[in-house]
């Protein structure tokens, strides 16, 4: 895909020092709307830093606790029961981190930290406990932050899943490291057949990638945190490069895609992301809000139509619910259209005001 202009929320930035480059501001997007339409209830309460979220078919629910290793599934009834736990975790933003069932429902997919490494890893499920670990992938950098950590299979069967730079920014560059990069494996974690290098690597350049969601036309999104200035939304394309640590938010460099949408961090910080009834929704820790972004079908081909008129067609003025109701918003799923959107507050990370309840699942819709 061509570098396009985005809709934007703000300049471009660009690190400093950075030559051979033109800064470009792309199209101001309209200011962002607040919405108290979509209302919700609690579903689960007195959980403790919930981060990884994904539905069965019936609309239950897995959810792992980054902090205690937990693996709870969650009834109708809002009863969490815990299928298992994981032993090892890592320090500050690493641990338990994302969860994804297998399409048939029989292997719970589970990335988390070691002393050593981020990994994934996948147990089969027997009624309510888990068997034993699988190892899926390894060896992915781990620090004390930016350990990235969603796992989500895609409308094609494969296991995509997001790392962090893990503090070492070139790393995102390297085609040969795990770090800073979207992955596409089988199953069983090899690299899937028509990946662009023939390795695990299907983007590269990311900062933290914390959320993957597929639009209903099958086109790949990701969430991701940005450093102290733009937050994006990115859409995602094999073999492409997204600019960390190059570029951070909205800038035209050569063989770099810049983002579909930028957010300055302090209205998203954005962590998990779901697309529910034709829209991505995405929630914000540092913002505390849930971003919703219309999402439309790729434009007919016209040869009159310019790279911005593409972009511009794709996404719809994003829309801020429960600004600062619930405090930080992580994980977000949803097991489809009929079904309500999940929501998962963060507020006892260490980083949030802890509620009565906390934290909490969310049901709407």
């Amino acid at each position: 895909m061509s570098a396009r202009s985005r809709r934007v929320a703000g300049l471009a930035v660009l690190v400093a020092g950075l030559t051979g480059c033109t800064d470009s501001a792309g199209t101001t997007a309209e200011p962002a709307g607040t919405t108290t339409d979509l209302v919700a209830d609690d579903w689960v309460t007195g959980l403790t830093t919930p981060w990884g979220l994904d539905t069965f078919a019936d609309g239950t629910a897995l959810v792992t606790e980054r902090d205690t290793g937990r693996v709870l599934r969650v009834a109708a009834d809002g009863t969490a029961t815990q299928l298992g736990t994981v032993a090892e975790g890592g320090s500050g933003e690493g641990g338990l981190l994302g969860v994804t069932l297998s399409p048939d429902e029989a292997f719970v997919y589970l990335y988390y930290s070691t002393a050593t490494d981020n990994r994934v890893v996948r147990r089969a499920l027997e009624g309510d406990t888990l068997g034993p670990e699988e190892e899926v992938l390894t060896g992915i950098p781990v620090a004390g932050h930016h350990n990235g950590g969603q796992v989500r299979f895609g409308p094609d069967g494969q296991l995509y899943v997001s790392t962090g730079d893990a503090g070492d920014t070139m790393a995102a560059q390297d085609p040969a490291s795990l770090a800073g990069k979207i992955l596409r494996l089988t199953p069983a974690g090899d690299p899937a057949p028509g990946n662009p290098s023939g390795t695990a690597v299907w983007s590269l350049g990311h900062r933290n990638v914390q959320g993957l969601a597929w639009d209903a036309d099958g086109r790949l999104w990701a969430s991701e945190l940005g450093q102290n200035t733009w937050d994006e939304l990115n859409l995602i394309e094999p073999g492409q490069n997204y600019g960390w640590p190059f570029v951070e938010g909205e800038g035209e460099v050569a063989g770099m895609t810049p983002p579909m949408l930028v957010w300055p961090t302090s209205d998203a910080s954005p962590s998990g992301l779901a697309f529910w009834r034709g829209s991505l929704w995405m929630a914000g820790l540092r913002g505390e809000r849930l971003w919703q972004v219309p999402v439309h079908p790729e434009p007919d081909d016209d040869a009159t139509a310019t790279a911005e008129d593409d972009a511009v067609g794709l996404v719809g003025d994003p829309i801020a619910h429960w600004v600062g109701e619930y405090g930080r918003l992580r994980a977000v799923a949803s097991a489809g259209d009929d079904a309500p959107l999940l929501v998962g507050t963060s507020n006892t990370d260490g980083r949030g005001t802890v509620r009565d309840g906390d934290d909490r699942l969310l049901r709407a819709g």
